[in-house]
């Protein structure tokens, strides 16, 4: 990958980063109060137990901030990692990373901002995506590790 490529991944795992951080601000000292009132007397039921809308969707919020913070950190590494070889993995990885985070993070953060104006079909849609976002980030471990991997290179690039 060029230098370009490199830089791109970085950059873009970065902004993520940061906006990730953002958006954990937003969760931590202040979307309570608007999730508290958008979900007034509702409750979901989260692990067989009954809680109020509002917490759940707060925890929604919040998860999603920390899976793009992560994932934004794990962009970086590709960006790093792309002068190395392995062009095909470190894209797979830097791809998949890139549409996980879109899918399971926006859906999350949406769902958690909408889901009081969605119909149980429509929010059940949403958590689909969800999953889908989910293993596109798996899929981009497993291809960071491919390509992270020194097996199949030469005992020279080994030791590079």
């Amino acid at each position: 990958m060029n230098t370009n490529c490199v830089s791109r991944w970085t950059s873009l795992g970065a902004v993520i980063a940061g906006l990730a951080v953002m958006s954990g601000a937003m969760g931590a000292h202040g979307i309570d109060s608007y999730l508290v009132k958008r979900y007034a007397g509702e409750t979901r039921e989260v692990t067989g137990v009954t809680v109020p809308a509002a917490q759940k969707y707060l925890a929604d919020f919040k998860t999603a901030s920390q899976y793009q913070l992560a994932h934004g950190l794990g962009l970086i590494v590709v960006g790093l990692l792309s002068g190395s070889g392995r062009r095909r993995a470190l894209a797979v990885a830097g791809w998949s990373f890139l549409l996980g985070i879109c899918l399971f993070c926006g859906s999350l953060y949406g769902l958690a901002l909408t889901a009081h104006r969605l119909a149980a079909g429509a929010r059940h849609a949403i958590g689909l995506t969800a999953a889908t976002g989910g293993t596109l980030l798996i899929v981009g471990w497993f291809a960071l590790a491919a390509a992270a991997s020194p097996c199949g290179r030469s005992d020279e690039e080994c030791h590079t």
